[in-house]
């Protein structure tokens, strides 16, 4: 009788882990620039519980930003992104539901994995003096371009900011 206890026990203790999601950041291969995000934080005995809230980012996927709206409820705060840096995202469901890779602040190398329900947009999002504002996708991926910036193949920063700041700063064609 123990032996199928603990038969049964190993078989939870499997299946629960392999609907847990890897925390490793080679296996999210698109990448999440967090403009921002509103949120409510619940607190169970005095110690935060989860997070509940709605942002505003740009999906990196293919070479091709897109802006996308969210909802999340995660079992920690999620940060907007600082200056250029992304998160690295994979699909749950395909252009429905995205599983984000957020980094746990103050512990370097440790993350947790929060849901992001989506609403994909046909442009992306660009901060311009503070404002969040919209631009056609192309003209977005033409800035990149132009500054060397790939965050889905490592290039994180982009280059020749000096020339201009923003994707609306940059000269039209």
């Amino acid at each position: 009788m123990r032996f199928f206890r603990f038969i049964a026990l190993l078989t939870i203790l499997a299946s629960t882990l392999s609907f847990a999601d890897s925390k490793d950041p080679a296996d999210y291969p698109l990448r999440i620039h967090v403009f921002n995000r509103s949120q409510t934080t619940f607190y169970h005995n005095r110690l935060e519980d989860e997070a509940k809230g709605e942002g505003r980012a740009n999906l990196f996927e293919n070479g091709e930003p897109r802006g996308v709206d969210f909802s999340y409820e995660c079992s920690e705060k999620v940060k907007p992104s600082f200056g250029f840096e992304t998160y690295p995202a994979k699909w749950k469901k395909q252009g429905q539901e995205l599983v984000v890779l957020m980094p746990v602040f103050g512990k370097a190398g440790k993350y947790f994995t929060c849901n992001f329900k989506t609403d994909l947009k046909d442009f992306a999002y660009m901060a311009h003096n503070g404002q969040l504002r919209s631009e056609p996708s192309a003209d977005f991926k033409a800035w990149m371009q132009k500054h060397d910036y790939d965050p889905e193949h490592g290039k994180n920063e982009p280059a020749n900011l000096k020339q201009d700041t923003t994707p609306a700063d940059s000269p039209k064609k």
